[in-house]
């Protein structure tokens, strides 16, 4: 926790000096929004709807979703040419306290826990009137969802909320994540969703709790199992002419097919340029459509649901720290922040922007690989580059970045890099690689990777200090002999545990380094998505710097500032609130409190 403080101290000055120095152009901006909007009227008519929704991710579709089920008639316009934006790539996981499932299942959930939870991750920063829209509209949201969608959804058992020793905290966890879900139910739709992240290996069927044990099936009885059961299922599936969906394959297909028989039109293909006003209220959107300008209008508001920044290099140099960039995110490709931008114009107000849903990325050729398990899996360490420690590696993902960036300035942390050794690959899977197996040689090419016999030509490889490793991993096999990480406290809390190997004793985070080779993995900044957009209320409506509404404008989502601050309460806090403020703006639209 004091990692998020310290972030939110030391990015709070620089980010209002950028502000302020953005100030003149921004005025410009909005001057500029409204004659665009002026001009809007006489682009070509693309119809005229209840409500306009922009993106076809959780949020969006979640919202367009609860619109038409309200009674309402609703287009959503989507920039890329597939539907699910980052929810289809992502594992899916949800976090919403007392929601149906998680009941069901014994979760010893209550709404008290959870709000003194939430309030405790979170601090006074986001408004407690939010908070408490989301924990009161969450359940409804997971219970509206299943009734007017084909989606299931799973507890996460075991996935532990990522501050469980905090007041409300469960070690046990609150997550849950879509239940398998046969995609030929989508027909010729199916070829537009989003692929994912990550493909599942081929013909299993695996879900996002499913990895911690299949990381472990070369040296664990349950791991092993699990890993059969995977293999079972997609045997079943393909004996049943099914086409297996888990993840936010799941989610993404479940909610689309929500929106298809709720007889919602999704348009591909269909960026937005501009919001349009008629006396100071949004009442539509400028996008393109086949390759031209048009207005689709909107009679009751539009919700912007269009994702973060991640993919806006110009955005990120202007808001957040350095180094930054474009190629370390995980997010849809599409996300640039045009609806956050678009609400700017209109003189909307900002927050969180320095931000984003953080985690150790090894910059693999192609994509970057968003690293869960390897950094916490027992037998590994980070160290900064001076070659010695700096952060508990077991810590929440998001946690860990931020503390690569508060040190960075005095010793540098970007990159860092995760050292193992060949005991530690020969039982642990590792991305996708199995066990013992070599990496592909492009991961040795670009420097994501390195292999030396010794540590101290590992440490000319990677150039960091010889002797600061040698004695950083020495330092850290003892304390690992003894199951005490006094230095940085890995394995304290329940979190640390969730992915490491129970038969390593006395502490299953920590292992020491022996066999050679040694390897070593270079690790930067990635994320998820930036967590910075429009500010908005607790009944999700775009507000101005003076806490004036923007009438007719909703925001959720990464388009809008995150409701979990600078922190992040557990598994699923991008797509849990993502999908309850969309759910709470369509019935804000609809007059339904």
């Amino acid at each position: 926790m004091t990692t998020r403080t310290d972030t939110a101290g030391t990015t709070e000055g620089l980010s209002r000096r950028r502000l302020l120095a953005g100030a003149a152009g921004a005025g410009l901006a909005v001057a500029a929004g409204v004659q665009q909007g002026a001009q809007a009227a006489d682009l070509p008519p693309l119809g005229t709807y209840d409500v306009v929704v922009v993106g076809s991710g959780a949020a969006g579709m979640t919202a367009a979703l609860t619109a038409a089920r309200q009674g309402l008639s609703c287009v959503v316009v989507e920039k890329a040419p597939t539907f699910g934006g980052s929810a289809a790539r992502s594992g899916a996981g949800i976090w919403i306290p007392n929601n149906s499932v998680i009941l069901a299942a014994g979760v010893p959930d209550t709404p008290a826990k959870a709000a003194a939870y939430l309030a405790a991750v979170v601090g006074p920063e986001v408004p407690a009137d939010r908070q408490r829209a989301f924990l009161a509209h969450g359940p409804a949201t997971i219970s509206f969802v299943m009734a007017n969608s084909p989606l299931r959804f799973r507890w996460m058992e075991g996935y532990s909320d990522y501050y469980p020793e905090l007041p409300g905290g469960l070690p046990n966890g609150r997550s849950i994540e879509p239940d398998q879900l046969d995609g030929n139910l989508l027909g010729a739709e199916l070829a537009h969703l989003n692929p994912p992240y990550m493909d599942v290996p081929a013909g299993m069927v695996v879900f996002s709790a499913d990895y911690k044990w299949v990381a472990l099936a070369a040296v664990n009885a349950r791991g092993a199992a699990v890993a059969a059961q995977c293999l079972a299922r997609g045997a079943k599936a393909a004996t049943l002419g099914q086409k297996p969906l888990t993840m936010g394959q799941a989610l993404a297909a479940g909610l689309r097919a929500g929106l298809r028989s709720a007889g919602v039109p999704v348009w591909l293909n269909t960026p937005l340029t501009d919001l349009h006003v008629e006396n100071g209220t949004v009442t539509g959107a400028v996008v393109t459509r086949d390759g031209t300008p048009g207005l689709v209008r909107a009679r009751r508001g539009v919700i912007v649901g269009s994702g973060g920044f991640e993919h806006n290099a110009a955005m990120r140099e202007r808001f957040q720290r350095q180094p930054i960039g474009t190629e370390w995110t995980v997010g849809a490709k599409e996300n640039t922040g045009d609806g956050i931008r678009a609400g700017e114009r209109l003189g909307a107000a900002l927050d969180l922007m320095e931000d984003a849903w953080w985690g150790p990325a090894i910059p693999i050729p192609g994509r970057p690989y968003f690293c869960l398990a390897e950094r916490t899996l027992p037998g590994g360490l980070l160290v900064n580059g001076s070659g010695r420690r700096f952060v508990n590696e077991a810590a929440p993902y998001s946690d860990v970045v931020h503390t690569m960036y508060d040190v960075h300035d005095t010793d540098p942390a970007i990159p860092c890099w995760l050292i193992t050794d060949q005991n530690y690959r020969n039982r642990y899977l590792f991305k996708d690689v199995l066990p013992t197996l070599p990496f592909p040689a492009s991961w040795y090419d670009s420097g994501a990777a390195h292999k030396e016999w010794t540590l101290d030509a590992l440490a000319a490889s990677i150039g960091v200090p010889a002797a600061a490793l040698r004695t950083s991993v020495n330092r850290f096999n003892a304390q690992a002999r003894q199951g005490e990480d006094p230095d940085f406290h890995r394995g304290d809390s329940a979190y640390d545990h969730y992915y490491t190997d129970p038969s390593v004793l006395p502490n299953s985070c920590l292992a020491p380094l022996w066999l050679p080779p040694y390897h070593a993995f270079r690790i930067v900044p990635g994320d998820l998505g930036t967590k910075g957009g429009l500010r908005t209320d607790a009944r999700a409506r775009v507000l101005r710097e003076d806490g004036s509404v923007i009438p007719g404008l909703y925001a959720a989502g990464n388009a809008s500032a995150a409701v979990m601050g600078h922190s992040y309460a557990g598994a699923g806090s991008t797509i849990g609130p993502a999908m309850t403020f969309g759910y709470i703006a369509a019935r804000d639209i609809a007059g339904v409190p």
